[in-house]
């Protein structure tokens, strides 16, 4: 058995070691009053950060041509799926676009659906080449169209100064395309405001 001095010395070194920021006066201080809280001093875990997976950038995009159709699949056949697919969308979309429909209510859907599969054809436009392509709408970009033709010919026709006629199910809708250079995804959340003028 130790003696009181060897058991004060114990007991001094012992909180000497445990409580490291304490000063001996201190020490002797919380002894006097015979109650000792020992500190438990644990080392902070340096929280790892998730690394997001990087996605391509726009130029590697190009670089791969991950957005390029290729000439063997540039054909008008092989898109009518899409859209017969489109024209399911549009009525699960819209409720049926049953005869007494709102055209309001029909047109404000159409502004934020996807257009990828729809059948458009350019009624007015500044550059008369343009009027009158009819095609299904392969990619929509923020400034331009593809469409693909039914002669099998690969159209990029720009939204700037063109009209667009789209019809499904005997309802016909425009899109100006000046009013339209946004993205599909971008367009989907986007406020619409009816305006009394548009001009191409």
């Amino acid at each position: 058995p130790q003696g009181p001095e060897e058991a004060k010395a114990f007991i001094n070194a012992f909180l000497k070691h445990s409580m490291p920021k304490m000063k001996d006066e201190a020490i002797q201080d919380v002894l006097s009053r015979k109650a000792v809280v020992l500190e438990h001093y644990s080392k902070k875990k340096a929280k790892q950060k998730r690394k997001k997976p990087k996605g391509f950038t726009a130029k590697q995009r190009r670089e791969l041509r991950l957005f390029e159709i290729k000439p063997e699949q540039q054909r008008y056949t092989l898109f009518l799926p899409l859209h017969e697919l489109w024209k399911q969308y549009i009525r699960d979309l819209c409720h049926g676009l049953k005869p007494d429909a709102q055209p309001y209510m029909v047109q404000g859907k159409l502004l934020k659906a996807d257009l990828h599969g729809a059948i458009v054809t350019v009624t007015k436009s500044r550059c008369p080449s343009y009027v009158g392509i009819t095609g299904i709408i392969l990619q929509e970009f923020k400034h331009v169209f593809k469409i693909i033709t039914k002669d099998d010919k690969l159209k990029v026709v720009p939204k700037l100064h063109n009209v667009f006629s789209l019809e499904i199910d005997g309802f016909i809708s425009y899109i100006y395309g000046s009013k339209f250079q946004l993205r599909a995804s971008e367009r989907s959340a986007k406020k619409f405001k009816l305006k009394g003028t548009i001009d191409l």
